[in-house]
């Protein structure tokens, strides 16, 4: 870029994305006097995902506006919880967040998941065509212009991931309510109707059941609910109103 000169001043939670000496207040940035002041945003490492409001001179202004020299730009953080306005919120999580697609589905967050590599263009397409909010850690997937939303996982702990989901977005939990397998709903289902899909010793040890009504599935309290059960409890007891799960 060779053109007009602004200050621009990167809010604290978005330091990770800058170079550390953008880092430390405002700096100077040197524009083009064509490209929008959301493209230099995201040519100085941040994507818009992350973004809350722009302000130039104490003003709010949208990412289409063209910076003018002298301008000093202040980009603040996305707010938390983010609202996602126009559509029921759910999610699509890309081929690397696959312990956080099921620990969202176990507590009846609607969170789609490629388990397989489809690649960026396939990933953003479906999030526009099922206005999804895509989760990711590529800063490249999340700049794709065809996205309809997105949000950057700040964690590669599947603890601290979950956290961050769940505080950013405020997603209305029903745990127990999702297939973690395929997202899809279950049902009660008694030991009869599942019988022919379980082992001996199951059948033997468990008399309650949840069927998954997509992919048949057959879930029962097993080995691992003492450890779903914290994962839940502890989701609930942070972040549902009062402790526990939305009636809906």
């Amino acid at each position: 870029m060779n053109g007009p000169e602004i200050l621009i001043d990167f809010a604290p939670e978005l330091g990770m994305f800058v170079p550390h000496e953008r880092r430390n207040g405002p700096s100077k940035a040197v524009t083009d006097g064509a490209s929008t002041l959301g493209h230099v945003v995201e040519s100085l490492g941040v994507p818009l995902t992350e973004v809350g409001a722009l302000m130039v001179d104490g003003a709010e202004v949208p990412a289409s506006h063209i910076p003018a020299a002298g301008e000093t730009v202040s980009v603040r953080a996305v707010p938390r919880p983010q609202p996602v306005p126009g559509a029921p919120l759910r999610f699509l999580l890309d081929v690397h967040l696959g312990t956080l697609a099921r620990r969202l589905r176990l507590l009846g967050v609607d969170a789609a998941y490629e388990s397989t590599d489809i690649g960026d263009p396939a990933l953003a397409a479906r999030s526009a065509a099922e206005r999804r909010v895509l989760l990711s850690r590529d800063r490249g997937l999340l700049r794709r212009r065809e996205l309809w939303a997105g949000a950057y996982v700040y964690s590669d702990g599947p603890d601290e991931q979950l956290r961050d989901v769940l505080g950013r977005f405020a997603p209305a939990l029903h745990p127990w309510t999702r297939c973690t397998a395929c997202n899809g709903s279950l049902r009660a289902a008694s030991k009869e109707e599942v019988a022919d899909l379980l082992e001996g010793g199951t059948r033997g040890t468990y008399d309650v059941f949840a069927q998954c009504v997509e992919c048949d599935r057959v879930y029962w309290r097993g080995a691992h609910h003492d450890r779903l059960e914290r994962i839940v409890a502890g989701a609930l007891a942070e972040f549902a109103p009062g402790g526990q799960a939305d009636a809906n």
